[in-house]
């Protein structure tokens, strides 16, 4: 959260890179902290998140919905419906709020696996 854009964008660009390396037809899960907030808004970004999202998206959320949308994938892990302790990650001493940070991500092609 702290980085300056320049170094979120040369990570964004360098999985980019990777992405692009990998078939269409492989099965790819990508499993991470991203320190992203991807919100709950499910019907703006149906497809990409599921109905179970938490909170609101944030800067590093944008970033990786973006890369989300380009290549087609489903975070899958808004996808299950869980009590907020069970999805959620962290809880900042200054928001107090839950927050959703760690992601399992697949193709949207590979979502009948779940």
């Amino acid at each position: 959260m702290t980085n300056p854009d320049e170094v979120k964008d040369r990570f964004y660009q360098e999985l980019e890179n990777i992405l692009t390396t990998v078939p269409k037809g492989d099965k790819l899960f990508i499993l991470g902290d991203f320190n992203a907030r991807l919100g709950a808004d499910y019907q703006t970004l149906e497809g990409t998140i599921g109905r179970n999202g938490v909170g609101k998206c944030n800067s590093n959320g944008l970033l990786l919905l973006k890369t989300d949308i380009a290549h087609d994938f489903l975070i899958t892990n808004t996808v299950f419906r869980q009590f907020n302790r069970n999805k959620t990650t962290c809880i900042p001493l200054i928001s107090k709020h839950w927050h959703l940070i760690d992601f399992v991500i697949t193709r949207k092609i590979n979502r009948q696996v779940f």
